[in-house]
């Protein structure tokens, strides 16, 4: 993990202060077939693609299951737990995408990594403010990430 952002208790001007910075990469993780089977049942998407290695390996171009672009994408929270601020006392929800792109399969057992760059910060209000990240995740040893978005959060800070 590389972060120069302090996770606790950052004041929201110090990460606006950031803006067009990167603000840190994520350690790899590792996607297992077991997580990959997980998020089929979560949501009923049980190609075989993602949940039968052996029929993948046979049958599709990928030579083995593959992670479903949409876990890869809900990767981003768990990916970004070390790397982005958090606010002592504050609440983090996603506020939506912008564009989100899947650009390379990311096969079962493969490690992946977030790399978050801040593009933009706006105060809503006194107690709230939104975010804006360039997110690549990247699978190590791939020439291409496995999807770019543009993710958007926002922080409301309590009391």
């Amino acid at each position: 993990m590389t972060s120069d952002v302090s996770c606790i208790a950052s004041p929201p001007q110090a990460l606006a202060d950031r803006v067009g910075q990167e603000i840190g990469v994520s350690p790899w993780v590792t996607i297992a077939q077991a997580q990959v089977n997980l998020f089929a049942d979560a949501t009923g998407d049980h190609q075989f693609i993602h949940v039968d290695p052996e029929r993948a390996a046979r049958e599709s171009a990928f030579g083995g299951p593959i992670a479903h672009g949409f876990l890869s994408l809900s990767m981003l929270t768990a990916l970004s737990q070390d790397v982005l601020p958090a606010f002592d006392g504050a609440i983090g929800v996603n506020y939506g995408f912008d564009k989100v792109r899947f650009l390379t399969p990311v096969p079962v057992g493969a490690r992946v990594r977030g790399r978050f760059t801040l593009s933009e910060f706006t105060r809503r209000n006194a107690r709230e403010f939104t975010t804006r990240y360039a997110v690549t995740v990247e699978i190590e040893g791939a020439a291409r990430p496995a999807l770019v978005a543009d993710w958007i959060t926002m922080t409301i800070l309590q009391g």
